[in-house]
């Protein structure tokens, strides 16, 4: 899906001389992509010509993202991420009703050639995710997830083996949203057709905390976008 990409001054939560953190938009990639003309990466130097991401998310997962301003805070920040010392928090709307309660996902995972991952005991990377359950609704329920590992896809994946697929992630089994399945009596037109309430899998990166160069810890939190607001909003109205 096509979207507006917004300014880049209105995307930031936080900015000092060392890092500017953004609340990222969904539908647009955090590096260069062969198939858009527009990325974060580009975004950012156009607003500071010596950024540099410390890592990423995925095209279609919004939320907080950390950008360094210069090399020492890049290297700072890209160490703790390597020794698993960022505390990393998402946001992730599930099909299906589940109690998870500092549940520890360890499954291995590799990535196929077609930018795929699975589950693989044999050769795959140590992969590990914790999850808990925020709020049940009808037929879905707000997980946090507390991904220690940053391998590809490693959420959507261990959900996914948990039979608690995200709504929207046709990759790894979750199905399109549509409000007519929680909504009594939803009526659509007789020639048209109804669209899914959120285009995109339903993953928000919450908040990250990690250390700055003068020791202290900085925690960010990334308010949810529309999309998602929305996707919760009628998921509370029609329990």
């Amino acid at each position: 899906m096509k979207s507006r990409i917004p300014p880049f001054m209105s995307m930031i939560l936080y900015e000092d001389d060392d890092l500017i953190i953004i609340n990222k938009p969904p539908f647009i990639s955090s590096l260069d992509d062969r198939n858009e003309d527009v990325n974060i990466l580009k975004l950012s130097r156009k607003y500071h010509p010596d950024a540099q991401l410390c890592h990423r998310l995925d095209k279609d997962t919004s939320g907080v993202l950390i950008i360094a301003k210069n090399r020492k805070i890049y290297r700072s920040v890209n160490r703790q991420f390597e020794k698993r010392a960022v505390e990393k928090e998402y946001h992730a709307v599930s099909e299906g009703l589940h109690d998870f309660k500092d549940l520890r996902v360890d499954k291995p995972l590799s990535i196929l050639s077609r930018g795929v991952t699975r589950i693989d005991p044999r050769r795959g990377k140590k992969s590990v995710t914790i999850f808990s359950s925020m709020r049940a609704f009808k037929c879905h329920t707000l997980i946090k997830c507390m991904p220690q590992t940053g391998r590809m896809h490693q959420i959507r994946v261990h959900l996914a083996y948990l039979n608690a697929p995200i709504a929207g992630d046709a990759t790894y089994g979750g199905k399109p949203f549509f409000l007519s399945s929680i909504k009594k009596n939803y009526k659509i037109g007789k020639f048209e057709e109804e669209l899914p309430l959120i285009q995109r899998l339903a993953l928000h990166a919450y908040k990250v905390k990690f250390k700055m160069l003068n020791g202290d810890y900085k925690e960010i939190t990334a308010p949810y976008p529309k999309d998602i607001k929305v996707l919760l909003n009628q998921l509370e109205k029609n329990l």
